[in-house]
């Protein structure tokens, strides 16, 4: 979930926390210091009286510092800082149940203790099937954390790893390849770990800003932003269910080979394997570096294996980069881009159709989906509540085993040749609801994002099919569209985009206007077309109630310019606010949409949204 949306749920005092270190961050001068004062200058009283949008934006902004803030708390070296961090990053961790949290926290305890078991027992077994060289580099790095920690107690003082300390460890852990899984058993292996009262541990991770906890609902929420700054903390370049997606397409022989050189154990299927890898946390940028290539591979081998990866694989043309380091980097890249994407790449009504029928053709699903992203509900097959947790369509089909994907292709009739997911979704794009969701985007004929969230669209037709998409959104709103009045009224010279009669010879003109340009800024162009139109229903004896005009923004000098407009009834209505106008309309009471709600110059938003609440 997004953090304005978090936010929007909270009170003042379950954002306090993490209000106070974003102005302790501003008080010392951040990096885009002006941008944020910009930000703050509309308010006379600070942050606290931002809206949550502005809020959000000043977060993305203060990101960097936020970032070193969050690092020095990993200092306190009891604080199990990174055992907690590792949960609330996971996918689907996202909204969590203080019982639910709880009980992911004592079952990670219990697994570090006995994975410190297992690994201790594999230092002094000769005949454990970790190599020589593995157990020289748990040894060494062992040895170094053991000597850091008990230099202080030496010393007469607290045990603690200080900051220097801790960056040569880090370095040394790196250097010697070793997985965060690896080392965080050989931290807990020399630092005594101890289950904290779940109280307390929600209490620190709220106190330092990485956790909202909503006292009325007994929920903690982590938000999308924080889940992304979280996990380059942690040295995770992309998400798990990212790296999954890309492990799945690896042979056996290199899977075996991963999994051999982080103690991984090799009985295991090659999906539970995979599993394994991702939870060891091995770094992303190291396995495509070194760990998916035949060994003695060339660096002219190894930029082909990746190049193929990507465009047969991932489905991911012309990555960009010469070398591999830049290719890997453009690969996470390309994935941190999806996982920002708040379009789902099919429609919402299409995600809700994708799953009632994956649950109808694969009853175990379900808990499959709920097991993988640790979901505490019982059904989670839902679109809205997957999107809360920033599962998407894509997602969750990667989770389906081949044999299972071919039977559900085979009883939903969905083409087989070719890439079954990329098929799946072409099946249940469900185009009219994509493009509604794409109407800003539309409005903008910003073709590159149309292209990337699945609709090919030729830019001559973008300004139809913008009239196109108001008139249903129009008539999702309960008004009658009178396509034959319009006809009687039009001529060649003026052609009015949309009628809505209101009946008793009362009607609404609606014009429609897409610009690539940000703030539509054609005023005198439009007035004059507009005041044509105006006196074109006159003469056929129609009272005007409002005159819309729909364009994706306004500038200031176009809001200025209608302000002191005295001859036309006009409104001045965004694409992206109409939009979510018909979202917040499909859950009121209204049949029809009342239009005295219209009554502002620009089309307060907000205002309309609160009274279709009521």
């Amino acid at each position: 979930m997004k953090l304005e949306s978090i936010l929007d749920k909270l009170g003042s005092i379950e954002k306090n926390s993490f209000i106070k270190i974003i102005d302790n961050i501003i008080s010392k001068n951040p990096k885009n210091g002006k941008e944020i004062d910009k930000i703050l200058s509309s308010s006379d009283k600070g942050l606290k009286s931002v809206d949550n949008q502005n809020i959000s934006r000043i977060f993305n902004l203060t990101s960097i510092e936020f970032k070193s803030y969050i690092e020095c708390e990993f200092q306190e070296i009891t604080s199990q800082l990174d055992i907690l961090i590792d949960i609330i990053i996971r996918d689907g961790n996202c909204i969590m149940k203080q019982d639910w949290f709880s009980r992911l926290y004592e079952t990670e305890i219990k697994k570090l203790k006995n994975k410190i078991k297992g690994l201790n027992s594999d230092f002094e077994d000769e005949k454990s099937e970790l190599s020589i060289v593995r157990k020289r580099d748990y040894r060494i790095y062992k040895s170094c954390l053991h000597t850091a920690y008990q230099n202080d107690i030496e010393n007469n003082r607290d045990a603690k790893i200080t900051s220097d300390e801790l960056s040569i460890i880090l370095t040394l852990a790196n250097q010697l390849g070793l997985s965060q899984e690896e080392v965080k058993l050989i931290n807990y292996s020399i630092i005594p770990i101890k289950k904290f009262d779940i109280q307390e541990v929600i209490k620190s991770l709220k106190n330092i800003g990485v956790i909202f906890y909503s006292n009325k609902e007994n929920t903690i929420y982590v938000a999308d932003e924080m889940v992304r700054l979280l996990r380059t903390i942690r040295k995770k370049e992309v998400a798990t269910k990212f790296y999954r997606r890309t492990l799945k397409l690896l042979r056996d022989p290199i899977i075996n080979q991963i999994a051999r050189d982080h103690n991984i154990d090799r009985k295991l299927s090659s999906s539970q394997k995979v599993e394994e890898i991702l939870k060891e946390g091995v770094s992303f940028t190291s396995l495509l570096l070194e760990d998916i290539y035949k060994p003695g591979s060339t660096l002219t081998e190894k930029k082909k294996t990746l190049n193929e990866l990507c465009e047969k694989g991932l489905n991911i043309v012309n990555l960009k980069g010469s070398v591999l380091e830049d290719k890997i980097g453009s690969l996470i890249q390309h994935f941190e881009n999806v996982e920002r994407d708040e379009k789902v790449g099919i429609s919402l009504d299409g995600f809700d159709k994708l799953l009632v029928e994956l649950n109808q053709s694969l009853p175990k699903l379900n808990k499959e989906i709920r097991a993988q992203f640790e979901l505490q509900d019982e059904f989670v097959l839902k679109g809205d509540y997957l999107l809360d947790y920033n599962i998407k369509p894509r997602d969750i089909l990667d989770l389906i085993i081949k044999p299972d994907l071919t039977k559900f292709i085979k009883d939903n009739g969905i083409k087989q040749r070719g890439d079954d997911i990329l098929n799946i979704l072409e099946h249940y794009k469900d185009v009219e609801n994509l493009y509604l969701e794409n109407y800003s985007n539309v409005a903008f004929r910003d073709l590159n994002l149309l292209k990337e969230n699945g609709i090919t669209v030729k830019e001559s037709e973008l300004g139809l099919k913008f009239e196109e998409l108001t008139k249903v959104i129009f008539k999702g709103l309960g008004f009658n569209i009178d396509e034959s009045l319009k006809s009687k009224i039009n001529t060649q010279k003026d052609m009015i985009d949309i009628l809505l009669n209101l009946g008793n010879d009362e009607i609404i003109i609606v014009e429609c206007k897409t610009s690539k340009e940000r703030g539509y800024n054609k005023f005198s162009t439009v007035s004059r077309q507009l005041k044509s139109y105006q006196n074109l229903a006159l003469k056929n004896n129609l009272r005007i109630v409002k005159i819309l005009l729909v364009a994706p923004e306004f500038s200031d000098d176009f809001v200025t310019d209608c302000e002191m407009d005295t001859e036309m009834n006009l409104s001045l209505l965004t694409a992206s606010t109409l939009s979510k106008i018909l979202e917040s309309f499909k859950s009121s009471n209204y049949t029809e949409f009342p239009h005295v709600l219209f009554r502002d110059i620009v089309i307060n938003e907000e205002r309309i949204l609160k009274a279709l609440s009521k």
